[in-house]
């Protein structure tokens, strides 16, 4: 039988007073749709974790920019259903935007101090957004393990944070970076990439692994790495480069000298789209 998507807050806590009163564990996985392999790597690891799970589909408005690709981000719904039924999932929320965001909404997140650095540069409103919607999200679902992909790595660490700042009795679980065969880190904007472009965004996790066999043979300084980092993005093809940096994977400081476990980011633009990926790197 076909998912037919929950949409309101309302019915929505009726479902999870259910699973609640059966003592039943809730996972949530956040979404904004486009569903590819790596999202569909969250949902398994839910529904094998957790008793229930609950697959959220928004398209969340207060993480964009003014310049950001809100009106043209991917929204196959349909897809998307198609390919939760495959993996037996039972209950997805797709509230509206006023469903979230009713009139007269005026509350916001301030993120933590995290925030700040790399993405939050580059986009100053992205992680407020954020923070809003995952905490409304966890509080209308009710989680009590909620999954998210390691791709989005400071979005981890501000969640995390967050969630310990706020005593939101949740679990957050992350989930290895899915890559394509030849690297590619999956993403939806990956559709907006021309055969020419995919073959360039592939510097970015060829770029990570040079990284990561430079520090396992020695290379301790921080200055050295991310000049080559930038170098090779840019022989590579790459538009533009936001940030290219080797960070403590805690506190996203930057490792001006390199000591275990750190991890790489890049944010870099092929064409007109904005692509991020990271490795960590460990002994």
């Amino acid at each position: 039988m076909p998912i037919l998507p929950i949409t309101t807050v309302t019915d929505l806590r009726r479902v999870t007073d259910g699973f609640k009163s059966k003592q039943q564990t809730i996972g949530v996985v956040p979404t904004m749709g486009a569903l590819h392999e790596g999202h569909l790597s969250l949902v398994r690891e839910s529904l094998k974790n957790c008793d229930q799970t609950i697959v959220t589909i928004f398209v969340n408005p207060t993480q964009f920019g003014p310049d950001e690709d809100l009106r043209k981000y991917p929204r196959p719904p349909g897809d998307d259903l198609t390919m939760l039924e495959a993996l037996g999932v039972e209950h997805v929320f797709a509230p509206a935007d006023n469903e979230v965001y009713p009139s007269g909404f005026s509350t916001m997140i301030d993120p933590p101090a995290v925030a700040g650095k790399l993405e939050g540069e580059f986009r100053p409103t992205h992680f407020s957004g954020v923070a809003t919607v995952v905490l409304k999200l966890l509080n209308m679902t009710q989680a009590d393990v909620a999954f998210f992909g390691q791709k989005d790595f400071q979005q981890v660490l501000v969640v995390q944070t967050m969630v310990a700042d706020l005593n939101v009795n949740v679990e957050i679980r992350v989930c290895d970076i899915v890559r394509e065969s030849d690297g590619l880190a999956l993403s939806s904007r990956n559709v907006y990439l021309s055969d020419q472009e995919r073959e360039i965004a592939l510097t970015l996790s060829r770029t990570l692994s040079h990284v990561e066999e430079m520090i396992h043979e020695g290379q301790t300084d921080g200055f050295e790495i991310v000049t080559e980092m930038r170098q090779m993005l840019i022989d590579g093809g790459v538009t533009s480069v936001d940030y290219a940096v080797v960070a403590d994977p805690k506190t996203l400081n930057t490792a001006e000298t390199i000591s275990l476990p750190v991890v790489a980011l890049i944010a870099a633009h092929v064409g007109e789209t904005r692509l991020i990926d990271n490795r960590i790197i460990t002994l």
